[in-house]
């Protein structure tokens, strides 16, 4: 497995920036006034899948896409760059099913053993039920005293077998 892919970022770059028109002249807050909260699976590509373009949406992503660690980046959105309306987007076969933060402690803490104490105060989010963790994410979002009120928030489960997405909240 190459570990290398660095190398074609300059030459891949290149060919993005002959395409690249007056992205420039964009406008900073979103056009659409939207953020989505997605997973960093890398078989999800939130603006294709949900026709977004560059300049329409913020798209935000980490792992197990947990609305709380999300939230810095929500609350610049709404408060700073205007946005209003969030859409929480979790997914099939996602990696996050399948673990408990103990099981995936105990790895690390064999694998890098002086850092067992770091190791203790990470919690990796797991959840058992996909459509749970979705609701559970857009209540945390909705109860939130920083998330702006008249915020429309809505919940999604994208399906990496098919592309679709399909409403929960």
């Amino acid at each position: 497995m190459s570990t290398e892919n660095y190398k074609n970022f300059a030459g891949s770059n290149s060919q993005y920036v002959s395409q690249f028109g007056d992205k420039g002249a964009l406008a900073l807050p979103p056009a659409k006034k939207v953020s989505t909260i997605t997973c960093m699976d890398a078989r999800i590509d939130p603006a294709a899948a949900l026709g977004i373009e560059e300049g329409d949406a913020h798209v935000i992503r980490n792992a197990v896409l947990h609305s709380k660690e999300a939230l810095r980046s929500v609350i610049i959105s709404q408060q700073l760059l205007g946005t209003r309306e969030i859409a929480v987007i979790h997914h099939s076969d996602c990696g996050m099913l399948t673990f408990t933060t103990p099981q995936l402690q105990d790895k690390l803490k064999v694998a890098y053993p002086s850092a067992a104490k770091e190791i203790e105060t990470i919690e990796f989010h797991p959840f058992p039920q996909l459509e749970e963790s979705v609701k559970d994410d857009v209540q945390f979002l909705r109860n939130h005293p920083l998330v702006i009120k008249e915020s429309v928030i809505t919940g999604w489960v994208y399906e990496v077998e098919t592309g679709k997405v399909k409403q929960i909240v």
